[in-house]
């Protein structure tokens, strides 16, 4: 049973839902962290069943200013709230006495992988951490269109940046696009999708501030892989169409107790059957032998 709850994170309060499994506590617990802009209700529910089926706790929430977070103005990506939002999910953990804070992994999807990475590297008590479909350069997806799509944020983002300064309304851009238009990625293929992993009924919003791009652009997790001492598991898509493959390749033989299992699949296929299932089951049996559900 998946319980809806929340958790304080500076001066607003973070969506969190917590899953627990069968049996007597504490429970070993998977912190799930979402792509760029993505909100729980894009399919985490399915790694929450399969995961608390298997003997595991799960945690997931939204990262404040989006989906049921708190949080103005809305749609804003910030990597130093980001990760102030995932230590407060790991207080959270910490607090409740059916979860065991000497056995938390940490899980990411798509540009989520880079806050599991870039976590790992700077809190060592995380005791093992699992990514798939990762992107772990944060401008990997604009720069797979070219460097011409790139300069067309100038305008936007100085237009942001300026409403901010003077405190008036935002100025967005779209997340996901079709090729030409103005979106952060507009691969072929990426906005199929990207709304393949939205439920039918699910409203969701697309834009992000357009300032956000700032930030991403010099964001490179991959370049801290050296210093992830838990065991890190790198699920590849090798047919990856939003970063090179082989900088999470990399990522694996970087860090200490990295590993890494390549799949058939592009970066959308992954949270789709028949992969999800042979994916997820790897990250099971990979976080069994380092979590221990069963003691």
């Amino acid at each position: 049973m998946t319980i809806r709850t929340s958790f304080r994170s500076g001066a607003e309060d973070c969506a969190a839902w917590l899953t627990l499994p069968e049996g007597e506590g504490p429970h070993p617990v998977v912190l799930l962290i979402h792509g760029g802009g993505a909100t729980h209700s894009m399919m985490l529910d399915r790694y929450e069943r399969r995961f608390s089926a298997a003997g595991f706790a799960v945690v997931a929430f939204d990262f404040r200013h989006l989906g049921e977070s708190g949080g103005t103005p809305r749609q804003l990506m910030n990597l130093g709230r980001y990760f102030e939002d995932i230590d407060a999910a790991l207080a959270f953990i910490r607090s409740r006495p059916e979860l065991d804070p000497a056995r938390i992994a940490l899980w990411g999807t798509s540009f989520g992988a880079s806050h599991v990475v870039a976590t790992a590297a700077r809190r060592p008590e995380i005791a093992a951490a699992v990514v798939q479909c990762p992107i772990l350069k944060g401008r990997a997806p604009a720069l797979a269109s070219g460097f011409g799509h790139l300069m067309r944020f100038t305008v936007p983002i100085v237009s942001d940046l300026m409403r901010a300064a003077l405190g008036i309304g935002r100025r967005y851009v779209q997340i996901v696009g079709r090729p030409g238009e103005l979106a952060f990625v507009n691969r072929p293929g990426a906005y199929e999708g990207w709304m393949s992993v939205v439920p039918e009924g699910v409203v969701f919003d697309g834009r992000v501030t357009a300032g956000a791009a700032i930030g991403m652009l010099f964001y490179d997790a991959a370049s801290q892989a050296a210093r992830v001492r838990c065991p890190l598991l790198v699920c590849v898509s090798d047919r990856e169409d939003l970063m090179d493959p082989q900088v999470a390749l990399d990522v694996a033989r970087r860090a200490p107790r990295g590993e890494a299992i390549r799949y058939p699949t592009d970066h959308f296929e992954v949270y789709h059957p028949p992969f999800i299932d042979r994916i997820v089951g790897d990250q099971i049996a990979f976080l069994t032998r380092h979590l221990d559900p069963g003691r």
